[in-house]
């Protein structure tokens, strides 16, 4: 049998499209996989922020088109780029274990988010990034940051900006480790709901492939995800808020904690929920969010100017 995968042409993505091929055929040796690389709207523009052009959708969302199409069996995300409804006929087909979920400080002078000066410039496009950056430290100055990870990582070093924040997973997994300056305590940054992990998306009728897809499904990480992302969608938004949420499982106990902030970073709420059932976890955690005015500060209404 032959697994055919849409995947973006950057190198993370097709290391994580590669990733998974391999991993299910060391699973199942007589399964035979390939690649089928698509340039989505997301990779094409690059010189606007993601939320005034529709978010993080917009790298999935053709992915899916041709999954429904039937031209592919599968697409490769990393989750916390995959909105929290999937469209329907489609399903998360399998999460794999989780990578690594912090957050990453590069800076080509060497800085740390403590040491950076004054009124220094870091780089990143991520609201949920940006927010806690500035809670803080309230004096560094946010520069919108788009690219894939190596273009990102060439404007570090020429000195573009003083410093910039990646998902630590994602430089890892490109073997660029080398680079980072400073992994970001959760204290400080907690992570997207979702991030380090990978999801494989299929068509909900395409049993051989679920079958398939489940030899490298991992129960503790998709627990954990899925209280994240019930969080998120119990706040009734979508990937581009600056929200973060975090979630461990241990004895079949869900431990999330999660905040919602204000884009300048002068208001953060944090709240935390444990239980059994994921979507619950993340509800509760998001009714407790609410509670303290989290829909405020989402709308961008709150948390001073």
């Amino acid at each position: 049998m032959e697994l055919v995968f849409a995947t973006r042409p950057s190198k993370l993505a097709r290391w994580q499209t590669q990733w998974v091929m391999h991993a299910l055929q060391a699973a199942l040796p007589s399964l035979e996989c390939r690649e089928h690389i698509m340039t989505t709207q997301g990779d094409r523009i690059l010189d606007k922020p993601l939320p005034e052009i529709g978010g993080k959708g917009l790298f999935t969302q053709e992915l899916e088109a041709e999954l429904l199409a039937q031209r592919v069996h599968g697409a490769v995300h990393s989750l916390k780029d995959l909105p929290v409804e999937n469209p329907p006929g489609l399903v998360v087909g399998a999460i794999p274990p989780r990578a690594q979920v912090e957050d990453v400080l590069i800076s080509a002078s060497g800085y740390t988010l403590e040491s950076l000066p004054e009124g220094a410039r870091v780089g990143t496009s991520s609201l949920r990034r940006a927010a806690q950056i500035l809670a803080y430290r309230p004096d560094l100055r946010i520069e919108s940051l788009r690219g894939n990870v190596d273009t990102r990582l060439r404007k570090a070093q020429a000195g573009q900006v003083d410093a910039i924040i990646l998902a630590g997973a994602g430089v890892t997994r490109l073997g660029l480790q080398a680079h980072i300056t400073q992994w970001l305590p959760l204290e400080i940054m907690l992570p997207a709901p979702g991030q380090g992990a990978l999801a494989v998306q299929c068509r909900v009728d395409d049993q051989p492939t679920l079958d398939i897809l489940a030899r490298i499904e991992d129960a503790h990480t998709r627990l954990a995800v899925e209280a994240e992302r019930a969080f998120l969608s119990g706040l009734g938004g979508g990937c581009s808020l600056p929200v973060a949420a975090y979630a461990v499982v241990q004895d079949s106990q869900i431990a999330l904690q999660a905040l919602a902030a204000a884009p300048n970073g002068r208001q953060v709420i944090r709240c935390q929920a444990t239980g059994v059932d994921p979507f619950q976890v993340g509800q509760v955690c998001a009714q407790q969010a609410l509670a303290q005015g989290a829909a405020v500060l989402l709308a961008g209404d709150g948390g001073g100017q």
